[in-house]
């Protein structure tokens, strides 16, 4: 079987995304944060579930946090799944970021930032990051902010449910000039090739990647290509 190509309106939306800045995304870094969706070596170093395509992000998302850094952003939540071994989720993945297990701990790319203080790790047990989690009492308590940044993996799967829980709960809450901001070059999903002794298995990783991000932009997310300091245009 062929690979399934992404849809033609899809590519041609793709060709219209743009690049932000820092400037322009997030004009006052006081109220803006990084959120990141399951950056743990088991998604990108080791185990069952460890992806090359997941591990190629990780110099964009190092760089972008670093920028943002150096913009004036603080707050950085980092989801991660920290998985209870009874966990159901198992019957349709292999076990995977079992906790105390150093599949679920944060990839040392960012464990050793020079700011990583700042790095608040929020543990989730399913591809949710707010069903039975402290997430939405972290953000009780940060309801000043009006720019999410959404990094990391995967596109389809947690990083969707990442953004789109920001971008609902935002709209429900009725928070005005509220921005959920995901940038291409710092999210990815894997690939998994058609087997047809095992149907249902396959993952077309292309597709699904440009599927998501186009359902995310026609949900409100704002979708751009990378995001810049904008230095560069200023000179």
């Amino acid at each position: 079987m062929s690979p399934i190509e992404t849809p033609t309106f899809v590519q041609d939306w793709l060709k219209t995304v743009p690049e932000g800045t820092f400037d322009s995304l997030a004009p006052d870094p006081s109220r803006a944060a990084f959120f990141s969706a399951d950056l743990i070596n088991g998604f990108v170093h080791h185990g069952p579930l460890a992806s090359p395509r997941v591990h190629g992000i990780v110099d964009d998302v190092v760089r972008l946090f670093t920028d943002g850094w150096n913009h004036g952003i603080r707050e950085f939540v980092l989801l991660q799944d920290t998985h209870d071994p009874s966990t159901p989720e198992f019957n349709s993945y292999p076990p995977h970021a079992l906790k105390g297990d150093a599949e679920s701990e944060t990839i040392p790319e960012l464990a050793n930032l020079p700011f990583a203080q700042n790095l608040t790790v929020i543990e989730k047990n399913s591809l949710h990051p707010a069903v039975e989690t402290t997430f939405n009492d972290w953000w009780d308590e940060h309801m000043d902010l009006n720019r999410a940044i959404v990094v990391g993996d995967c596109t389809d799967l947690c990083v969707y449910q990442l953004a789109m829980h920001l971008r609902l709960r935002a709209n429900a809450l009725n928070l005005q000039d509220f921005d959920v901001i995901v940038p291409i070059n710092s999210v990815q999903t894997f690939d998994i090739p058609d087997d047809p002794a095992n149907p249902g298995t396959a993952h077309p990783g292309d597709f699904f990647h440009d599927v998501f991000l186009y359902h995310m932009a026609s949900n409100g997310i704002r979708v751009v290509t990378g995001i810049t300091t904008g230095k560069d245009e200023a000179r």
